[in-house]
């Protein structure tokens, strides 16, 4: 997913980023309260993981302005501020989840797993379109009845394929997988999503992701 970090704390902002990349994520980092308003007029990222202590504002303040605005973006909450008082607060403010310092990176990636499965509309662990699996905690897809058959896939290759299995039968242009899949910043080659689409199918068959000739990519709706 494209994730918009906001955390003035240098070296944890950077311990996140990196778990946050090796969990096949695109994530944006910014360390003002300031510069996160911006970004989020209009949102252009599928979570925000906010702290609440920034120094130039409360993170509360831009989760209370983001759903006043009407904004159903998923926030999860990163704070050292374990008060129940205070968790309850930051959710009843909107936030979808709250995590209190220090967390493992791991149960991070795994609650994002679940706003995903949200996302997606289903309550399984593994995202399918009937023909074609994929277990984000393993980064493993394989093909109906060919379980025994697993391929690893690379940090790309599996944001590429979860993007297309949350939505079968929606297409995605080459702009939109580029979005998802490369955060600010990040020179984007001309035929980067060739390149991925193409070793996708190599490992899960050619006929695995469809192109719609001139609009982008689609993996079949479920049957």
């Amino acid at each position: 997913m494209r994730l918009l970090l906001i955390e003035d704390d240098v070296m944890l902002g950077e311990a996140l980023v990196i778990a946050l990349r090796e969990g096949g994520h695109a994530v944006d980092w910014l360390r003002s309260a300031r510069t996160a308003r911006t970004a989020l007029n209009p949102p252009e990222h599928e979570v925000l993981l906010l702290d609440l202590g920034l120094p130039d504002g409360e993170g509360l303040d831009l989760l209370r302005e983001l759903r006043e605005r009407g904004s159903s973006l998923p926030v999860i909450i990163l704070s050292a501020r374990d008060a129940l008082e205070t968790r309850i607060e930051g959710l009843d403010s909107g936030a979808d989840d709250y995590l209190v310092k220090p967390f493992a990176s791991s149960e991070l990636l795994a609650r994002l797993r679940v706003l995903q499965r949200r996302q997606g509309g289903s309550g399984q662990a593994i995202l399918s379109n009937g023909k074609i699996h994929l277990d984000p905690a393993s980064f493993e897809a394989w093909r109906e009845g060919q379980e025994e058959q697993r391929q690893r896939l690379g940090q790309r290759e599996f944001a590429l394929l979860s993007t297309l299995l949350s939505r079968p039968g929606v297409i995605f242009s080459r702009q939109e997988l580029e979005t998802r899949l490369y955060p600010w910043g990040e020179e984007v080659e001309s035929n980067s999503i060739d390149f991925l689409i193409h070793s996708l199918r190599r490992k899960l068959g050619s006929d695995a992701i469809q192109n719609i000739r001139g609009a982008g990519w689609l993996v079949e709706r479920r049957g």
